[in-house]
């Protein structure tokens, strides 16, 4: 039946275009995070944040992350959900974990050229800083990705997929 491999990263990471290109190679189920926490609602990420702070969206993300965990499934999760020891303990417990990367600059020229206002309000600070120390030692494999550009193709899983999924 395969593992479930959790995707993890920064924003614009590439996570999303990652996972549904390595679930469809796989032939798996794929599962973006955030998507089906804004199918299941409602509500954007924006929106849960407006209303209920960003503790109340973590304990929506983290509940989403245990509902969708299953064999053979990619998760693309939220650029936050590495924040929560027990979702970080959850992931590395019940599949592989998949780090996905990108300097801040490549992430900033991403989130500019695809603004998606409607997910994720700005966070305060240096959230890259905060985040990915945590993120990076769980993992098994760590995937930096290159700029993209419109004449480079994207990154093709079946060249950085290892053999983990059939361990």
């Amino acid at each position: 039946m395969g593992h479930t491999v959790y995707l993890v990263g920064a924003r614009a990471a590439g996570k999303t275009t990652f996972g549904g290109a390595l679930a469809r190679q796989l032939g798996c189920n794929y599962v973006d995070t955030d998507i089906h926490l804004r199918e299941t609602t409602g509500e954007t990420v924006a929106d849960i944040v407006a209303r209920e702070g960003w503790d109340g969206f973590r304990k929506r993300e983290s509940a989403v992350l245990r509902a969708v965990t299953a064999p053979g499934t990619v998760i693309a999760t939220g650029g936050g959900m590495v924040l929560a020891e027990e979702n970080r303990r959850f992931m590395r417990e019940n599949g592989i974990v998949l780090y996905l990367s990108a300097p801040a600059e490549v992430l900033a020229s991403r989130l500019q050229a695809n603004p998606t206002p409607h997910n994720a309000p700005h966070l305060p600070g240096n959230p890259l800083r905060k985040r990915w120390p945590k993120c990076s030692p769980p993992a098994n494999l760590s995937i930096v990705k290159p700029p993209r550009t419109s004449s480079m193709p994207p990154p093709r899983p079946k060249n950085s997929w290892p053999k983990l999924w059939q361990s």
